[in-house]
């Protein structure tokens, strides 16, 4: 039996698929302890793995994350979504999760930190203590590398040396920027931990022992990952409350359209009353799941169309024709691994590039989140009509299963616990300062 620590972040979406690798190595008989916000407590603890805040308890638990003040949907200004991004989920939570993280690690020793992808502070208690980390990258590559196209782009791979050049150069810009936002006050704190400085934020999460990314190969496009990068297939988990019990099932008998838009607030209340009087239009059945950051009471319903919090997808999609989707990572894998099509409609983050490659495989079409009613109808009727695109999302999701079935994560994660190196740290009364 290993011992190890995770460090995660609620990144919304994120949360499953993070969580779900914890539980495998809980199977597996491992001592598993998980440090996480207090909106994580019971996917944590519903997976039999030790539940510690990041926040001690006291007035402050229970609260949002840090993440949630994230407000991205608000702006479409690359340096303002940098800042935030900074403030909220990677420089400004830093320096209360590296001193958490030497304090459990002081306190018992695991053999390997597994940290979130954002986790940045984590990240560097874990190197200043001399304890080996790894990183879950919980969807597509996001770092810069040889073929992919820039994160949040949308883009198809470059052809040409002209678009590679384009690559090259917005992925320099979009390093520059976060790097002005982040890495000055990550090196206030790698100094105060005797650390030596990045150059530029990515520095950071090259510094793991490995990075998991928990997407298909065969989904992704092709590129040259950085060696300490792989491929491990994604993690299928629903979230917890996502309850297996009853759901219902819309009457009628046409195709069931599985409607399922972002578990965390996007502001996209109007795009999913869009989808819902667009599926009114059409002889087909519809199943609406909100998640928790919008209430089904604040839409319309329609005739045929079932409105709910929530339905675990997993099941849904089995017996679904369709889905309509924002783009998020787990709502996209879990389609393409039942065959289903996908419309998609991406509101930001990684979602345009989930609605790339899926249309890159022929397994979908995507519109804009802003698109009417009679728009969104047209691509769900031209998705239902064309045998075509339901034969490229059963061709991609074999491809999928196979890589999930023989992942080699677990494996992975196991192997790189060498019993721990001696510590380098000596933790001070404070933690740092």
């Amino acid at each position: 039996m290993s011992h190890y620590l995770f460090a995660l972040t609620d990144g919304g979406g994120t949360v499953p698929p993070e969580v779900g690798v914890a539980r495998r190595l809980v199977d597996r008989g491992h001592r598993v302890r998980v440090l996480a916000e207090a909106s994580m407590e019971n996917e944590i603890r519903a997976i039999g793995a030790e539940f510690v805040p990041w926040e001690p308890a006291g007035p402050a638990s229970g609260s949002a994350p840090a993440a949630a003040a994230y407000r991205d949907w608000e702006t479409r200004n690359p340096w303002t979504l940098a800042r935030g991004m900074s403030n909220h989920m990677i420089a400004g939570p830093a320096r209360e999760q590296a001193r958490r993280l030497l304090a459990a690690v002081d306190t018992e020793r695991p053999d390997l930190v597994v940290c979130s992808f954002v986790a940045f502070g984590a990240m560097a208690g874990a190197e200043a203590a001399g304890v080996p980390f790894d990183v879950l990258v919980p969807n597509i590559y996001p770092l810069p590398a040889a073929g992919l196209p820039p994160t949040g782009t949308g883009w198809p791979p470059a052809r040409t040396e002209l678009g590679r050049f384009r690559d090259r150069a917005v992925n320099a810009a979009t390093t520059r920027m976060l790097s002005h936002f982040t890495v000055p006050r990550l090196n206030e704190l790698r100094t105060d931990l005797g650390s030596a400085p990045l150059q530029v934020i990515w520095d950071q999460v090259h510094h793991a022992r490995r990075q998991h990314v928990l997407t298909s190969r065969s989904f992704d496009f092709p590129a040259e990952l950085p060696p300490t990068a792989s491929y491990a297939g994604p993690m299928l988990d629903d979230p917890v409350w996502a309850h297996a019990d009853d759901w219902p099932i819309p009457a009628g008998t046409g195709p069931l359209i599985l409607v399922a838009l972002s578990s965390t607030y996007q502001a996209q209340q109007r795009c999913v009353q869009n989808v819902i009087d667009a599926l009114a239009r059409l002889p087909v059945r519809g199943l609406v799941t909100t998640g928790p950051g919008l209430d089904p009471r604040d839409l319309r319903g329609r005739a045929r169309i079932e409105i709910v919090r929530s339905a675990p997808h997993t099941q849904v999609i089995d017996r679904a024709d369709l889905v309509v989707t924002h783009g998020g990572h787990g709502t996209v894998m879990k389609a393409l691994v039942a065959g289903r099509p996908i419309v998609v409609l991406p509101h930001g983050r990684d979602q345009p590039d989930n609605a790339a490659r899926v249309i890159a495989r022929g397994a979908g079409l995507t519109v804009r989140r802003t698109a009417s009613p009679a728009r969104i109808a047209g691509a769900v009727q031209k998705v239902l009509a064309s045998r075509s695109y339901t034969d490229a999302a059963r061709r991609l999701g074999d491809r999928i299963r196979a890589e999930v079935t023989r992942s080699p994560l677990v494996d992975e994660l196991e192997r790189l616990c060498p019993g721990g190196p001696p510590y380098r740290w000596t933790p001070h009364p404070e933690g740092p300062r």
